[in-house]
């Protein structure tokens, strides 16, 4: 099959998100064909250049979010009052109702917000298909006011009244960014139309072609997401305006609502991402947990002989950001000094920009004034019990021998999706205390310690116990690494998705007719299996296949065993007359036909049921209680044969 993936400041770029788990999934799925349509974040990404790609990628076709060069299109008159109509809707849709809370405002009985929005959103889809463009509209006059005035609208919610004019221009701004997607030319029948599937890699705008796919081309949409974009959206921006906090909150809550409606699968990473979408309006059965797959082989030599290097030096292994509260494990540490004197403390990781690179310098000297240089002796030179190193040195060459060089690995985050490096570790074999955050119970189970975030002393007490108990830290040593090798590996990620696309094109029905290289039909292109549907007792789909319009009524009931016994009873009684003197009631064999014509359901005239309602369309059937007690009376009627005058059954049956 033939796959649309799609990216945001992802894969094929050499520093983006998610671009390891992309390219093993391309490189795992050598089967199918791929077209990556990339969206890239800033001018530095473009300029770092691709990974390299397999053969299996066809295609590959980016456009920017980051420029801010106008598409040149002028509206016309009408165009533009197309615009203002959709862009105001927009608007009202993210000024009423809660501020990013799809779920909430469903729960309180109004679709109005979600339908605004899903109207405006593919309104203003198609006008950028009509005009060739919607940037400079999305940048213009018309779109502030349509903000102001939709903020100053009575209904809205508090933060949006309190909206300043600089505040609307921001918002403004940031969803011309996030809306770009609406004007690009991957929605032809050579673009993302020729595809089978589109795989969006993440939510955001990394959906809305996988969304406009589906509205103008019908194709199927499956969204994997590792982080949803409203909870990112909230950890990012805890300092802006809380007008802009709030619009773009609601714009991103609408959005995954939108996206998940028109989703046919979607692959949480975890249990806590699953647990977003469904507060953003996700359906339970749409959704299909599928973990990371990480590349086990790197860490197999250091999982196969776990020697500790030092059983008393704990290891930290990530980024440097103050999301890891190292602050935190450098008072924990503190507590496991005094415990155990002997025990050291590696930090290993490299800052991340320049706010990183801040709070390394303050951990550093938050260390330097806990721990001050200790000597063994008068004439040692004294050192610090914590270090602060790099992955590529001469002691530390790979990941694998940072968390082989001690007896504990520690993860101390207050903020945390699916922990990786966690992961990493269990392929080490090595035992670990974290912080019960994001997806970190989920991922080690039972095999490894777990205290409160930001709680030093629990960090403390628990690195102690490890470190005092070998024999314990080999045990969950064994059982995490035992884990992650059935849980967390490629190949069950790879299997797992070409699995679902299997799944979701066996639903899906072929949409073009397959030419070959002379431009006539393909005969059996796509046989008749290519199309399975999945529900198979819904009344639409075999209406739609074959049969009249009232095959979709209410379905036949079984035959009632008390009518089926008074026509047996009837027909041998008429047995019985024909032999003896040939005669029998008319009122019996009246009767017998009666009840078998009750007896059939469904709104068949024959047998003399009358139905009442019943539609071609599959409307509902009135009067089934009506019909039920008349055929009960009509079978203890025919059970009793009366001693009426003898007449013949032609003349009965003619009466």
């Amino acid at each position: 099959m033939r796959i649309g993936l799609l990216t945001e400041s992802g894969y094929p770029y050499v520093g983006g998100e998610a671009v390891l788990w992309c390219d093993r999934l391309v490189r795992g799925l050598a089967q199918h064909e791929f077209d990556v349509y990339a969206l890239s974040h800033s001018e530095h990404q473009e300029a770092e250049g691709w990974v390299p790609l397999p053969p299996q990628v066809g295609r590959v076709r980016t456009a920017s979010l980051w420029d801010h060069e106008g598409d040149g299109v002028a509206y016309g008159r009408r165009a533009r009052r197309r615009f203002a109509e959709c862009y105001g809707e927009l608007a009202a849709a993210l000024c009423t109702g809660a501020p990013g809370d799809p779920a909430g405002a469903a729960e309180d009985g109004s679709t109005l917000q979600a339908d605004r929005f899903a109207y405006a959103l593919y309104g203003l889809a198609d006008l950028a298909r009509d005009e060739g463009g919607l940037t400079t509209a999305l940048r213009s006059e018309t779109a502030v006011r349509a903000l102001e005035h939709a903020c100053r609208t009575p209904g809205a919610h508090r933060a949006a009244r309190e909206a300043r004019v600089p505040d609307l221009l921001t918002v403004a701004a940031r969803l011309e960014h996030a809306l770009r997607p609406l004007s690009l030319d991957w929605y032809e029948d050579d673009g993302l139309g020729a595809v089978d599937l589109c795989h969006a890699a993440s939510g955001g705008p990394a959906a809305l072609p996988g969304l406009l796919a589906r509205h103008f081309c019908d194709v199927p949409l499956l969204v994997t997401e590792y982080g949803v974009r409203l909870r990112t959206h909230y950890l990012t921006e805890p300092d802006s305006p809380p007008a802009i906090r709030s619009l773009l909150a609601a714009f991103h809550g609408l959005l995954a609502a939108e996206t998940y409606r028109h989703a046919s699968v979607i692959t949480p990473g975890n249990a806590h991402a699953r647990r977003w979408q469904e507060r953003c309006g996700a359906e339970r059965a749409k959704l299909r947990t599928v973990p990371p797959g990480m590349d086990a082989a790197p860490f197999a030599e250091a999982g196969e002989a776990p020697e500790y290097a030092d059983p008393q030096t704990l290891v930290w292994v990530g980024r440097v950001e103050p999301a890891k509260d190292l602050v935190s494990l450098l008072h924990a540490f503190a507590e496991i000094r005094r415990a155990e004197p002997g025990a050291r403390l590696r930090i290993v990781g490299a800052p991340s920009g320049p706010e990183g690179a801040a709070y390394l310098a303050h951990c550093k000297g938050l260390a330097a004034q806990l721990f001050p240089d200790e000597a063994d002796g008068p004439h040692a030179v004294g050192r610090n019990p914590v270090s602060f190193e790099e992955i590529g040195g001469p002691e530390l060459p790979s990941r694998a021998d940072a968390y082989t060089a001690g007896a504990v690995v520690v993860l101390s985050s207050v903020v945390e999706g699916f922990p990786s490096g966690l992961v990493e570790a269990m392929f080490c074999g090595r035992a670990t205390v974290s912080t019960d955050v994001g997806a970190v119970v989920e991922a080690i189970g039972g095999t490894g310690l777990v205290v409160p975030p930001r709680n030093p002393r629990a960090l403390a007490e628990a690195c102690v116990a490890l470190l005092r108990d070998p024999e314990r830290r080999e045990r969950l040593g064994a059982a995490a690494r035992a884990r992650a090798l059935e849980l967390f590996t490629v190949e069950q990620n790879v299997t797992a998705f070409h699995g679902i696309y299997l799944e979701i094109l066996s639903r899906t029905p072929v949409r073009r007719v397959l030419l070959d290289d002379t431009g006539e039909p393909l005969p059996f292109a796509a046989p008749a299996e290519a199309h399975v549907p999945g529900r198979w007792s819904d009344p639409a789909r075999v209406a739609a296949r074959s049969g009249p319009g009232w095959a979709t009524d209410t379905p036949a009931r079984t035959t009632d065993a008390r009518a089926t016994s008074a026509r047996t009873a009837t027909a041998d009684t008429m047995r019985a007359g024909t032999g003896n003197a040939g005669t029998v009631s008319a009122e019996t064999a009246t009767a017998g036909a009666s009840t078998a014509g009750a007896s059939t359901a469904g709104g068949a005239t024959a047998g003399g049921a009358k139905v009442r309602g019943g539609t071609e369309r599959g409307g509902t059937v009135r009067g089934g209680t009506e019909r039920r007690t008349t055929e009960r009376r009509t079978t203890e009627r025919a059970a009793t044969v009366r001693a009426t005058a003898p007449v013949s059954v032609t003349e009965g049956a003619a009466r």
